[in-house]
């Protein structure tokens, strides 16, 4: 290979641990995606396809980390109830965003993937974070297994919030499911379940509807950003079950308050040309 197949799959490489490390985190993978993208000039119609396709790699790190939540649910389905009703909760709560995403999803990809609007949800989520550290919510469920589908509907649609680029789909549905009733570790669980199907159905839908921008050429990018992905997120997800034990995610709405004005000042003042 030249060096300038050498540099994109260095830039594959860069936003493959971009979406790893994002994914799970109230942070937004989404919107580090688009300003990463913007910064190494990867932002063009097949990186876009890109973004969404290595989110599978993050996933296979969250199976690999619940597999044998997975394989009990799997082995217990004909005759336990409660992996009947576990498997229900997650297909409700995902249903609410592939109807809306099939219904807007192309209007909010024409004018809401901007670096200006994932600043700016950057900034309000993180003051949504501190609102809800800050109350005192009532704990009705500990664990994922305790939901009902009722529950579950409702962390589905918070879920859609994460349409808006920079809204973080794991911190809409990790606070929202907290101010909902859900213990800290309860959320975190249902929303890394919801996440499978979610990312998967993404990812897929994506690459079949952009296919013809894509080659057989294109299979070692997307390779090494899916390993990549893959590595980042299994780090990040041990690291985070440990984390939530004891810290609250004060810490990571500050980081979004900072990291949204910086992109903002940036932006405002010339210094940083950010693509949409």
């Amino acid at each position: 290979m030249d060096a300038a197949a050498w540099v994109v799959l260095a830039k594959a490489a860069v936003m493959g641990v971009v979406e790893g490390l994002t994914e799970f985190l109230p942070i937004s993978s989404t919107g580090h995606l688009i300003l990463a993208g913007s910064l190494l000039g990867f932002d063009d119609d097949k990186s876009k396809v890109f973004d969404i396709a290595i989110q599978t790699g993050a996933i296979f790190a969250v199976i690999l980390v619940y597999a044998e939540k997975l394989r009990s649910t799997a082995a217990s389905l004909g005759h336990s109830a409660a992996s009947r009703r576990f498997v229900l909760n997650v297909l409700i709560a995902f249903l609410p965003a592939v109807v809306l995403g099939l219904l807007f999803g192309k209007a909010i990809k024409a004018h809401l993937f901007t670096p200006v609007v994932v600043a700016s949800a950057f900034i309000a989520g993180g003051f949504v974070i501190l609102w809800a550290e800050r109350r005192t919510a009532a704990v009705r469920i500990d664990a994922v297994d305790d939901m009902t589908p009722w529950d579950a509907l409702k962390v589905g649609l918070v879920q859609c919030l994460a349409m808006i680029p920079g809204t973080s789909r794991s911190g809409a549905t990790i606070i929202g499911g907290m101010l909902l009733g859900l213990s800290r570790r309860c959320a975190t669980d249902f929303s890394f379940y919801l996440a499978m199907p979610t990312l998967i159905g993404a990812g897929a839908y994506s690459l079949y509807k952009e296919r013809a921008l894509l080659s057989w050429a294109d299979l070692p990018v997307f390779g090494v950003g899916l390993l990549f992905s893959f590595v980042s997120a299994w780090i990040c997800v041990r690291w985070l079950l440990r984390y939530i034990s004891s810290h609250t995610f004060v810490p990571f709405a500050w980081y979004r308050i900072a990291f949204g004005l910086v992109v903002l000042a940036t932006a405002w003042s010339g210094l940083v040309t950010w693509a949409d």
